[in-house]
């Protein structure tokens, strides 16, 4: 009798648990912005070209409260992100943030790489199959996705709306709009300054320009940068950064010294026409633009389908390999990207309404101090030549087996042995891969070396080992990985440059803001893999194909 009470009062415990468990289910989410739509309407993809993670510190106390302050103070920032991989380079970056993995995935090992099966090197997002759209006849449209093996979080928007989610790419720099907006993007858009500055695409994507761009286009809206560049403020106010004569700073062709202001009218004809204004905080400027003019256009958020806008801001690498990261002409750049990215930040208030939109902000790299300023102060650091180091290997190789065509190329750090070389003189290739190490790890400059047998039968998981392995494809990669000394680049004398695995080029900032995000902060260590799954997790759709970063959860409410 008692065993009869006990299960008929468990039974109703159960129906009540049941109960509860329901209306808890079907009780609607709440947020704490009255307008927000459950789902962000719009996501918007920053990527800063070569924007080190100190930028945020460095500049704060001159940035406004309306662009990255916004982000900061009332968004969700990573402090100690981080590229997982080397190298660090632009193509890859890209690819990484937006298919959440890395290139010994999505196969997108460099800017340009040596294809060993076709014997040439081609350039990440070149396709000769295209045609240029609003610049006919020339190489600059002639590009598409298609060397990227995997999927993006925009495919993946395209794939679970059934293609009603529209996915929109943007940059100064091609690879910086193809790559992000990924294989089914309904459109990415590039600039063209060899002319009279338009932005194009490919018939990847179209055969002609939308209404929206030509209008764009005719209205000569990059003429009214082609003006001086000065600084935003007083100059003595540059606290931050170097004197603005400084002998670790490059300059335009025809400018005697690198000063403000540059008198880009007069400069244009000897630096590639309109192009000049890639390299200035104007070119920040122009993109901004542009990218407000799609959001209109292409009626971005608009409707019940999530539509995914992405922008690379490109001419803050091409400002910091000029100038260097310590320059004054960097602090400007970055100064009047605060004020555009308020600009953005208020469109998209007027056209999507607050609450009803995410930003992810982050780059691609960022970016190693003048070696020569490095050294000038006692700090480690050094110069490398590539011509020399291969003339070294190839008379090695030839006293060691008797060939001068042993080496087929040597590029982003890694060797490609000569197969065909190889198997006429019936040689180990594991063999010559073990000579190569030992002769480079004895060479000056060079601290760690890799073979192709060692990344192929082992697993790292940490330091510089792991990051080499990440990038590393076992298709399209070469046959030894040699990394430089810390601060050790080729690159010129002046500017700075990126690709490494050190602090200088992984560090880079992360900050979530809007829809769906919680304020706060993390000094928890993130990878650049992460941002594709937390987005993907946001908007509730499968992961990128390949993706083996995770969610960052604690940016996300719920």
């Amino acid at each position: 009798m008692k065993k009869v009470i006990i299960l008929s009062l468990l039974s109703v415990f159960l129906v009540q648990c049941i109960s509860v468990k329901q209306k808890v289910k079907t009780t609607p989410k709440t947020t704490s912005v009255s307008n927000a739509t459950a789902k962000p309407k719009l996501v918007i993809g920053i990527v800063v070209d070569q924007m080190r993670y100190d930028y945020l510190t460095r500049f704060d106390n001159k940035y406004s409260e309306g662009g990255f302050k916004r982000m900061l103070n009332d968004g969700y920032n990573c402090k100690n992100n981080h590229y997982n991989y080397i190298p660090t380079y632009t193509g890859p970056g890209h690819a990484s943030v937006y298919t959440g993995t890395t290139p010994e995935n999505h196969g997108i090992i460099a800017n340009n790489w040596y294809d060993k099966y076709i014997k040439k090197s081609v350039y990440c997002a070149s396709d000769e199959s295209q045609s240029s759209v609003g610049v006919e006849g020339k190489w600059a449209g002639k590009m598409s996705p298609h060397r990227m093996q995997t999927t993006t979080v925009t495919d993946q928007l395209r794939l679970d709306t059934q293609q009603r989610g529209k996915v929109i790419g943007i940059a100064i720099k091609d690879r910086g709009a193809v790559l992000p907006a990924g294989h089914s993007a309904n459109g990415a858009y590039w600039f063209y300054g060899k002319d009279k500055g338009n932005w194009i695409t490919s018939t990847y994507y179209r055969s002609d320009l939308p209404t929206w761009v030509k209008e764009f286009n005719a209205a000569d809206e990059a003429e009214k940068y082609m003006k001086p560049w000065n600084t935003l403020y007083d100059i003595n106010t540059y606290t931050e950064s170097d004197k603005d004569l400084s002998k670790y700073e490059g300059t335009f062709k025809g400018k005697a010294n690198p000063v403000f202001p540059y008198d880009l009218p007069n400069l244009k004809d000897e630096n590639g026409g309109f192009d000049i204004l890639k390299g200035t905080a104007f070119g920040n400027s122009l993109t901004t633009d542009f990218a407000i003019a799609a959001l209109k256009g292409e009626q971005l958020g608009q409707d019940a389908d999530t539509d995914f806008l992405a922008i690379s801001y490109s001419s803050t690498d091409y400002v910091g390999h000029k100038f260097g990261v310590n320059s004054k002409e960097i602090q400007d750049t970055y100064l009047r990207l605060d004020k555009d990215l308020e600009r953005l930040f208020a469109a998209l208030d007027q056209e999507v309404g607050k609450g009803n939109y995410t930003i992810f902000l982050t780059a691609d790299h960022a970016a190693v101090h003048v070696p020569s300023y490095l050294q000038d102060l006692k700090i480690p650091s050094g110069y490398f030549s590539n011509s020399e180091l291969k003339t070294h290997l190839v008379d090695f190789l030839n006293t060691s087996y008797g060939s001068e065509d042993l080496i087929e190329n040597i590029s982003n750090g890694q060797i490609f042995l000569n197969h065909t070389e190889v198997k006429r003189l019936k040689l180990s290739a594991t063999d010559i891969e073990n000579a190569l190490q030992t002769e480079l790890l004895a060479y000056d400059q060079i601290s760690k070396v890799y073979t192709r047998t060692t990344l192929t039968s082992s697993e790292f998981n940490h330091g510089i080992a792991a990051a080499l392995q990440k990038g590393f494809s076992q298709k399209r990669s070469g046959d030894v990985c040699f990394v430089l000394d810390i601060a050790t680049i080729s690159y010129s004398r002046t500017g700075s440059t990126h690709g490494s695995g050190f602090n200088y080029d992984t560090h880079v900032p992360l900050l979530f803001y809007g829809n769906g995000i919680q304020q706060g902060e993390t000094l928890q260590r993130t990878v650049i893999t992460d941002i594709a799954p937390t987005i993907s997790a946001l908007l509730e759709i499968s992961l990128p194909n390949a993706a083996t970063g995770n969610p960052i959860q604690a940016a996300l409410k719920n």
